[in-house]
């Protein structure tokens, strides 16, 4: 492939994907890892689908709220992994002008999909305990069909501005993205125009959806928290505390690489760029694959459901 110039008069058509710029040599000793978790994230997500699919006993909302969790893993996956690994093995750097933004506004869209899934997810454990009377009226197939829907639509027209005022940008120098992903940031500097409105769009909408979700986890589990105390029977709080509890893991999962992520990027004049550029990529790796282990392993429902996949596989 011909080096492209960095400079040039003409309008940017592709741009370049550069992983890592100070360290390239880190590709090789990254691919390997990288891969493996793909697979694993992968392999879990599709099982835990599988198996809430093909087992009645599955068949309740707290379940179909996983699975969308499971979709969007998947898809944030799919989007931003094959293209990481196909860098990393074939040197395979181009990215089409559509491409890129298409994967910039896959990213910017589920990341908000999942805290919002993790917030209906919290009201859904909230009704559970403290309404348990009420909760198979509240909390129905008809519901998760309404919620599932609304965490779709919020997201997806809420932050589909963003790769929107990015790609309306003009590009007439650089072409080469000092990153592995289509992040906004990255590919708005190379434009010869002011983006403020942009960053300042997606800094307000970031902060106002994901802020929203997780206030919203908050308040779900201190009323879940104030009701467990009150129980009187021996035993009870912490049966009812069990069934929250792979939920929070997932949520301190997510929060504490989104904080990461967040905190490093604050400190980007202090933190090498190559360092920011791996929590990036692994910030789309990470949860998907622990997301369906966690419930795997902590969920006897699904542990048998699975078990019993395997059986039949067999």
């Amino acid at each position: 492939m011909a080096s492209p110039s960095n400079y040039s008069a003409a309008p940017v058509s592709e741009f370049l994907l550069l992983c890592f710029p100070n360290y390239q040599s880190w590709q090789h000793w990254l691919s390997l890892p990288l891969s493996l978790l793909f697979l694993l994230a992968m392999g879990a997500n599709i099982t835990l689908l599988m198996t809430i699919r093909l087992e009645a006993s599955l068949h309740e909302p707290m379940y179909y709220l996983l699975s969308l969790l499971s979709l969007l893993d998947i898809v944030l996956c799919l989007t931003v992994i094959p293209k990481v690994l196909a860098i990393f093995w074939f040197d395979l750097r181009s990215i089409s002008f559509s491409a890129c933004f298409l994967q910039m506004f896959i990213m910017n869209s589920f990341l908000p999909m999942e805290s919002c899934t993790f917030m209906v997810m919290a009201y859904d454990r909230y009704v559970a305990i403290c309404h348990p009377l009420r909760y198979p009226s509240i909390i129905t197939d008809q519901f998760v069909a309404k919620a599932s829907a609304f965490i779709v639509a919020r997201n997806a027209l809420l932050t589909a501005p963003i790769p929107i005022l990015t790609a309306q940008l003009h590009y007439c120098g650089k072409n080469v993205i000092e990153n592995c992903i289509c992040a906004n940031l990255s590919v708005s500097r190379l434009s010869c125009d002011n983006f403020t409105l942009n960053r300042i769009y997606q800094f307000v909408v970031g902060w106002t959806l994901l802020g929203s979700d997780f206030i919203l986890i908050f308040l779900s589990y201190t009323f879940i928290l104030r009701a467990v105390l009150r129980f009187k029977a021996e035993g009870a709080a912490v049966k009812a505390l069990s069934t929250c509890g792979s939920h929070f893991i997932l949520i301190l999962f997510f929060s504490t690489i989104l904080l990461v992520v967040v905190l490093t990027n604050v400190a980007r004049k202090r933190v090498p760029m190559d360092i920011l550029i791996l929590l990036n990529v692994l910030h789309h790796l990470i949860p998907p694959a622990l997301n369906p282990i966690v419930y795997g392993v902590r969920t006897k429902e699904i542990k048998q459901g699975i078990q019993k996949l395997l059986m039949r596989g067999m």
